[in-house]
């Protein structure tokens, strides 16, 4: 069963586009408040009317070219910009007196605005590009400019290129984590894949290899192949060279694999207990509560396959006179499973032999499950006395973070 999982990112920046199209609306409310109680100083009050209720009008209709970053093309800013620059220019038009005194500007501070579009479309690069026009059509307006002229280019010069900047490092930090997100997906498949090899095939093929070597004649050849071959898939899982793939609908043999959500799958409870009974037998004692044991469907699995790969580690390690005990505890907030033998014990560093060797069913099926469901494996072990996994699993996900121990 492939498992589809659905992952919802919204861009880091989206909420800069939509502060900018509330600044633009509240920006021109400003502008013409600003016109209206200053009209009784225009020599040619038909002139800033006339611009006002154009830059209304486009202010409305452009409102959906800055809700996002796809929305807002470089056409798009080259007029807007246009008309930030046409209000800066004609404003002595308007006003006779305009270049003498400091005062604001048909568009005012709407201007920045269109600086800002720059800003987030194209990072500090255009944000400088723009506030530069901005910049030369304040000082032609002017004439002469004055000290506070000057202050107000520079500092609008200045956010907007800090604000550009800003925007590139959160855009390189977005592509950062979303190749992280799809790194993380890669690797927990490739576990759950190996998880999976190692608990048919490589059991399979080490059991056939120590069969056939007791046989001996034709049959030791035939144990020596599957060993050689054990060795070699061993590589290929501990080396993360495993393919993920997948067959499609359309295939042409006609299997069907589907994809299902992956919270339809966890939502269905399992009773743990009805998983883990067939284990019980004459070399493994099962102790269980008299109460359902409700698990996530999911959860429930990975729980039983990590026990079943603890019992496989008894019956390969802890000789054929072991027995093993299986005890589950439902606690309010976990479920805890502990496997427990009377087998020799694992001598200290042998763990970390065997992962260098390539053999991972403690790390991958035991550790690698345990840790994917959010819970944790522990494992005592002291040579002559046995070994004991304790399994821990909480009872609401924590999701996919929780680290084994």
């Amino acid at each position: 069963m492939a498992r589809r999982e659905r992952v919802v990112r919204m861009s880091v920046e989206q909420p800069l586009w939509r502060a900018l199209t509330a600044y633009r609306v509240l920006t021109l409310l400003y502008a013409v408040l600003l016109a209206g109680f200053g009209r009784e100083k225009y020599e040619r009050p038909w002139v800033a009317l006339a611009f006002l209720a154009f830059l209304a009008l486009w202010t409305l209709v452009t409102l959906p070219r800055v809700a996002n970053a796809a929305n807002c093309t470089k056409r798009f800013l080259g007029l807007d910009l246009t008309v930030a620059l046409t209000g800066i220019l004609l404003t002595p038009l308007a006003d006779f007196d305009a270049q003498h005194m400091d005062g604001p500007t048909l568009p005012s501070i709407w201007t920045a605005g269109s600086v800002l579009a720059f800003a987030l479309k194209g990072g500090w690069r255009w944000a400088a590009f723009a506030s530069t026009l901005v910049a030369v059509a304040n000082i032609i307006e002017r004439g002469e400019p004055s000290r506070d002229t000057f202050h107000n280019v520079v500092l609008v010069w200045v956010a907007s290129i800090a604000i550009g900047y800003v925007v590139e490092v959160a855009r390189a930090s977005e592509r950062t984590l979303a190749r992280a997100l799809e790194i993380e997906a890669a690797t927990r498949e490739r576990e759950r894949l190996a998880r999976d090899i190692h608990d048919s095939v490589l059991q399979v093929l080490a059991m056939v290899q120590r069969r056939g070597t007791a046989l001996g004649g034709e049959a030791a050849e035939l144990g020596r192949m599957a060993g050689e071959q054990e060795v070699a898939l061993r590589t290929l899982v501990s080396s993360g060279l495993v393919p993920t793939t997948r067959v499609s609908e359309d295939s042409a043999e006609g299997a069907v694999v589907r994809a299902v959500d992956t919270d339809e799958a966890e939502s269905a409870e399992s009773d743990l207990r009805s998983l883990l009974a067939p284990h019980a037998g004459s070399r493994v004692t099962f102790a269980e509560p008299g109460a359902p044991v409700l698990l996530p469907g999911e959860a429930a699995r990975e729980l039983a396959a990590a026990v079943s790969a603890a019992l496989d580690n008894v019956r390969a390690h802890a000789g054929p006179d072991a027995h093993a005990w299986i005890l589950v505890e439902d606690e309010p907030d976990d479920v805890v499973v502990t496997v427990r033998d009377d087998g020799p014990g694992i001598p200290e560093g042998r763990l970390i032999q065997a992962e260098g060797e390539g053999r991972l069913g403690v790390a991958l099926s035991i550790r690698g499950r345990l840790r994917d469901l959010g819970g944790t494996a522990e494992l005592i072990s002291v040579p002559g006395q046995g070994t004991e996994v304790e399994l821990k699993v909480p009872k609401v996900s924590r999701g996919k973070a929780g680290s084994a121990r």
